[in-house]
């Protein structure tokens, strides 16, 4: 079967005309549905978007079968892929060839991105080398935890000072803590105006302890077809192992629940800590995906 693929550079289009298909899989379309939601509201608030971006929509038919997007600031600007067809998997990888667009890194479910990243890589003589596993988890149900000192409170520009470096901090921890190089995962970097934004939506919270101090930072994405993904999760190294993560997600992932949205989070699977500290909470695995990076 030959597939129709679409590339819509609206974000707003690109959800007139994916928005049955992402609502019928709200955990696992969580990544493409909240970028594509967020980039619409910026570009209505007068916010410019990269002129590179895309988003891509494949049909078999008149059904949309599949989605993704190209929307990632950082390199290798790696696609973002839901679940699809072998098929086409690999005739989306033939199609980028086709355009002649440098394909540096694929992320989303396996095995999907799996295939298209060994096609694209056998089209340009390459390989394919995982950045990182991760697996992706919802909750219906919390597991109370034991009670630590403190409070979760919502974070505001007085918290700037810590916030900032924390999401600065994060990713290369969360690579130290895998047994990784810090740093040496692709990612997003964060500025203060982006954590401004998220302030102002009110998708930040710290745990502060009974003395006051900021201990942790949890952070939440909109909800988006009943879904909201919580991230980053970041406590710094003085504050670990008291209970702080478990406590601050526990207490956002109720507040979402009361209000009959669904959690979700993405973990790494090579690090044994917070892969355990979710699924005490009663997380449930959904999905395994994976970063991958394709050298030339």
């Amino acid at each position: 079967m030959a597939w129709s693929i679409e590339f819509v550079r609206d974000p707003a289009a690109f959800l007139d005309a994916a928005a049955d298909h992402l609502a019928q899989q709200p955990v696992v379309s969580t990544v493409v549905s909240t970028i594509a939601q967020r980039s619409a509201r910026e570009i209505s608030a007068g916010i410019a978007q990269p002129e590179d971006d895309w988003y891509v929509v494949i049909r078999a038919g008149s059904s949309v079968v599949s989605s993704g997007m190209r929307t990632a600031p950082f390199p290798p600007r790696p696609l973002f892929l839901m679940p699809m067809p072998d098929a086409a998997a690999e005739q989306l990888a033939d199609t980028l060839w086709e355009r002649g667009e440098e394909v540096g890194g694929a992320n989303g479910a396996l095995p999907a991105v799996r295939l298209f990243a060994d096609r694209t890589a056998r089209l340009a003589g390459g390989t394919v080398e995982v950045s990182q596993h991760t697996r992706l988890f919802e909750l219906h149900e919390l597991t109370p935890v034991a009670e630590v000192p403190g409070g979760l409170r919502a974070a505001t520009y007085d918290d700037l000072d810590v916030a900032v470096p924390w999401f600065a901090a994060f990713m290369a921890d969360a690579d130290e803590q895998a047994g990784r190089e810090p740093g040496s995962s692709p990612h997003e970097a964060v500025d203060e105006e982006s954590v401004r934004r998220r302030i102002d939506r009110g998708q930040l919270w710290l745990w502060v302890d009974e003395t006051g101090e900021r201990v942790h930072l949890t952070g939440v994405n909109p909800p988006s077809f009943g879904v909201a993904r919580i991230g980053p999760v970041y406590t710094p190294p003085a504050q670990r192992r008291r209970g702080w993560a478990s406590a601050a997600v526990a207490e956002v992932s109720a507040r979402l629940l009361r209000d009959g949205v669904t959690p979700c989070l993405f973990t790494d699977q090579a690090n044994p800590t917070s892969n355990a500290i979710y699924q005490r909470l009663g997380f449930e695995p959904v999905t395994d995906m994976a970063n991958l990076v394709i050298r030339p």
